[in-house]
């Protein structure tokens, strides 16, 4: 379901990393983060980024 880059926000999400601090680690912008959210808050039809992490773990495309 996840893309290679959107999974790795995700674990990045998880492990308390802001925005920013994914941005700089993954070498892109903060927009690009916000995007990579965003397409994935669609996908699971959720309004947010702790929802979309709960939908993530309930399928299984997450671990904590």
């Amino acid at each position: 379901m996840l893309t290679k880059r959107e999974k790795e926000v995700f674990d990045l999400l998880i492990d308390n990393y802001s925005t920013a601090e994914i941005a700089e680690k993954m070498h892109i912008s903060d927009k690009t983060v916000r995007n990579h959210i965003s397409n994935v808050m669609l996908k699971l039809g959720v309004k947010g980024r702790a929802q979309a992490v709960v939908e993530l773990i309930k399928l299984d495309e997450l671990k904590l």
